[in-house]
């Protein structure tokens, strides 16, 4: 250690060689701006021409960064009157480098993204920005997206709700900002499409993640699903619940803790006898790979029955189960649980079994950011996940320095005894702030928490509290802009991914936007310089009492989200000053510091009502995040192995589904199907080294009719001297391909290729579609394998291969069938269509509420409330307006 130390010295670390290497480039683009600001608009714009066509010429993008980021730094002051500090530059060649920039809150992230974007855009192959929500995506579209258009480029935006239409040509822009969730879907439906110009993206060039770590890190725990309904298995819900009553204790276990009921190895055995004798699995192993859906639906049943209380977690109503939320006690309608779930406790309280969503697509935000050819993410917090950034997504951290020195002090954490003596001492800090008029932001891990900090301000009579964890992002920026004013509290629950810097004294460009609608010529010169002189003087009184004060109510697991809560204070060299809180009762110091932490901070002077500041405790909590953070990334990872056995699958099949649809005759692929089905058929009947005398003739004319829809004198061909297994298979071979060219000049060989081309999709689909049901359940019982001391993984990759390659057996058998058997009206068939959006349910489950966030997006506030209303409606009920939501999170969101 001490000799890395002494080489950091000598040499710098690895991080600041490299930002050493980017100075070069940066002395080069200064040395333009003199020349760039003598040019009119017109020869600033011409710019992009004469970029593009040095492309043309040979020219690489490395070979243009420094005529290209100068182009943007002037553009971006005469459009928005910014100019790119250097090490913003710097930041923009990390992005093009295929790599992190981690730079600071308020160092201009925003801006940054701009210089990388231009560059990648000059080759026509699209740029996507994505960005955590619908708000950040549409306000950086039209904010940055000045820039753009001065520079000639076209700026597309994709946000929920837009059409196919829409979609196609915000994608077919030269920038095109976006959500995470809406460029994965997006992809997802691309391939449930018929042909190749109703897709909508146009492929995966280079994409800059905002926020990368809260997408590619947080939001990747749970994957895209698009799902729509299933076949009714209503009858086999109901023959599975008759069996958990008759189970004793001794035949599964119970886990309260994490809601979860198992079997165990004598009910499986009464199990496996009972199923086999009623006919519901086929001889073996309850877990063989034949009956995974049955263990699927067993494992459902016994939640139902042994974990799941009716009138506690559920009641009956109208013959409807209808789940009751846990924490407010309310029926929560419409609302169902996944996985069959909900089917099995309609089968336990026998009433009408609804059909269960399918799967028809899905895939996680690893392998879906992976498809672009180049990659590259912003975010103030990415150090402390480098590994596994670079271990997943092959991105290098680099830490950019900050444009001016960082003026904030962080004090070491206090720690107290119990809850309610932090609480305590929160609640007096905020007071005290309050008392110089110092802006506070108190941030929480949860809602609860938020409100139980709330409650314990307005006790001592703290006002003007705003509390933000609504879920209406547009709302949030504009609570978050203003923290900075003297004297605010805002309590938060998350501060990643908010958009918006926190300005000391409050943002200019918020008030002129809420402050002078309407106003115009001298009206507006006068708001616009009152507003200023406001701010201004309030900017120097948050100064004068120290700055923004973040106080953190307890570590998180995590400490990139604790950083991402510190670095709102001290932006641009602003004064400001972070403290954390801790209690000896809070989940992370149960977890790692047991009853002996007690004593030992006791022995280090620790008194009941007292706190203890030492930075060995606060080294020795960090250590236990690290800890924390690398289980995770360990779940995060081995969820990933799972889900890249899957992908690779996927691959395959959506590169063919394009192959297909960009193919005008399938014939051929046709044919060769049905040469593969006459080789199985004839293998099957005509066992290796047999006689003809021995072949099962009756077997072979029976698969011919089913698979062929041919009747050829098999009988016959086998009474002949001399036949063998390749004669015959030659002979089928050839009546198929007779039977099958006299069908094509039928109905004509223009309606065949088409009806070929359909069949083929469609039946594609449908067999991935089951093929994903089944590796679902797989998944979720393929642990057992543990047991018998067999790697889970390695069991999963080898059935997951073989229930591949019979799917592919399936293909082959399926379309021959179809295409054997089709008959076709004289009127021209209609082509296949992808399925109704409206019939589909997108869901992606935000890891920190359990949320769909798909459908907090689409329920915002339905329409508006009277005044009367919004007075008489208390925060915690229902929202008057229909959403379903609580009203403190619809219309009376802060």
């Amino acid at each position: 250690m001490a000799i890395a130390a002494l080489a950091r010295k000598l040499f710098g670390s690895a991080n600041d060689r490299r930002i050493k290497r980017y100075q070069p480039l940066v002395a080069a683009i200064n040395a333009k701006e003199a020349d760039f600001e003598k040019l009119s608009d017109e020869q600033l714009r011409n710019k992009t021409v004469e970029l593009r066509q040095e492309l043309a010429n040979g020219a690489k993008l490395n070979d243009l960064i420094v005529p290209a980021f100068a182009t943007v730094r002037e553009a971006a002051k005469r459009t928005l009157g910014m100019r790119h500090f250097d090490v913003q530059l710097i930041g923009g060649m990390v992005l093009n480098d295929h790599a992190i920039t981690e730079m600071r809150t308020g160092e201009g992230k925003t801006l940054v993204a701009t210089l990388a974007a231009y560059l990648n855009a000059l080759e026509d192959k699209g740029v996507h920005i994505v960005t955590v929500n619908d708000y950040l995506a549409r306000r950086d579209a039209e904010w940055m997206g000045k820039i753009y258009r001065f520079l000639g480029l076209e700026v597309g935006v994709i946000v929920h709700g837009l059409t196919d239409a829409d979609r196609k040509a915000a994608y077919a822009a030269d920038i095109t900002y976006g959500t995470n969730n809406e460029f994965g879907f997006d992809y997802l439906r691309d391939n449930m499409k018929y042909a190749r110009a109703q897709m909508v993206q146009r492929g995966h060039n280079f994409a800059i993640v905002d926020e990368v770590d809260s997408i590619l890190i947080d939001e990747a725990r749970t994957p895209l699903i698009i799902s729509g309904p299933s076949q009714d298995r209503s009858e086999l819900y109901m023959s599975i619940d008759k069996y958990i009553p008759i189970l004793t204790e001794e035949d599964y276990t119970i886990d309260e803790k994490h809601r979860s009921a198992t079997f165990t190895d004598e009910g499986i055995e009464k199990l496996e006898a009972i199923l086999e004798r009623d006919g519901l699995i086929k001889s073996g192993s309850l877990y063989d790979i034949d009956n995974v859906s049955i263990v699927h639906h067993l494992n459902s049943a016994l939640r139902a029955h042994k974990i799941f209380q009716r009138d506690k977690d559920y009641i009956v109503r109208n013959d409807d189960v209808v789940i009751i939320d846990e924490f407010t006690g309310r029926m929560m309608p419409g609302r169902r649980f996944s996985e069959g779930l909900h089917q099995a406790l309609e089968a336990k309280e026998n009433v009408k079994i609804q059909p269960e969503n399918q799967t028809l697509a899905s895939i996680t935000f690893q392998n879906y950011f992976r498809l672009y050819d180049k990659l590259s993410g912003m975010t103030g917090t990415a150090s402390t996940e480098a590994a596994e950034f670079a271990d997943i997504y092959k991105l290098d951290v680099v830490t950019i320095p900050t444009n001016l020195p960082v003026a904030r002090i962080d004090d070491d954490d206090a720690i107290y005894r119990s809850v309610e003596e932090k609480f305590n001492a929160i609640t007096d800090l905020v007071v005290e702030c309050r008392e110089r008029n110092q802006p506070v932001l108190v941030g929480t891990t949860s809602i609860e928490r938020s409100e139980q900090v709330a409650e314990h301000l307005r006790k001592k009579g703290v006002k003007n509290i705003q509390i933000l964890n609504a879920r209406h992002h547009e709302q949030e920026a504009q609570i978050i802009a203003q923290a900075g004013v003297p004297g605010m509290v805002t309590i938060a629950t998350n501060m990643a991914g908010r958009g918006t810097d926190i300005q000391l004294g409050g943002n200019l460009d918020m008030r002129l936007a809420n402050e002078t609608e309407g106003l115009e010529g001298e009206a507006l010169e006068r708001k616009t310089a009152q507003l200023k002189a406001e701010i201004e003087k309030a900017r120097a009184e948050a100064i004068a009492a120290g700055g923004l004060m973040v106080i953190g109510t307890e570590r998180h697991e995590s400490r990139r989200i604790d950083n991402q809560l510190r670095g709102r204070s001290g932006r641009q060299g602003d004064p400001g000053h972070s403290k954390f809180f801790v209690s000896l009762q809070d989940d992370l110091m149960r977890r790692f510091f047991p009853e002996r932490m007690e004593k030992i901070l006791t022995s280090l002077g620790l008194k009941d009502g007292e706190a203890i500041s030492d930075s060995l405790v606060t080294k020795a909590i960090e250590r236990a995040q690290t800890r924390v953070e690398a289980h995770n990334y360990d779940i995060r990872k081995n969820i990933l192995k799972y889900d890249d056995v899957m992908n690779d699958q996927r691959k395959v099949i959506f590169e063919q589904r394009l192959e297909l649809m960009d193919d005008d005759n399938v014939s051929e692929t046709i044919a060769e199907m049905r040469h593969d089905v006459v080789d199985t058929i004839v293998s099957k009947a005509c066992p290796p080294k047999s006689f003809p005398e021995q072949w099962n003739v009756e077997q072979l004319e029976a698969a011919c009719k089913t698979y062929l829809g041919i009747t050829p004198p098999i009988k016959d061909w086998v009474d002949e001297e001399g036949m063998d297994v390749d004669v015959l298979t030659e002979r089928l071979t050839r009546a198929a391909d007779e039977y099958a060219a006299a069908k094509a000049a039928r109905f004509g060989p223009d309606t065949m290729r088409q009806v070929e081309k359909s069949l083929l999709l469609q039946s594609i689909d449908g067999l991935w579609r089951d093929h994903l049901v089944t590796l679902d359940h797989l998944s979720k019982v393929i642990g057992w394998r543990g047991l018998a001391q067999r790697d889970p993984l390695n069991e999963y990759k080898q059935e997951a291969f073989e229930l591949f390659s019979q799917l592919l057996n399936n293909l082959r058998e399926l379309v021959t069938t179809q295409m054997s058997h089709v008959e076709l009206q004289v009127r021209q068939p209609a082509p296949p269509q992808a399925p109704d959006p409206s019939e589909l349910q997108e869901t992606h489950i935000d890891p920190t509420t359990g949320r769909n966030e798909v459908e907090d997006q689409k329920s915002g506030p339905q329409g508006t409330l009277t005044p009367e209303q919004m007075a008489q409606t208390r925060r915690n009920d229902p929202c008057p307006c229909g959403s379903g939501k609580k009203f403190k999170h619809c219309h009376g969101a802060y």
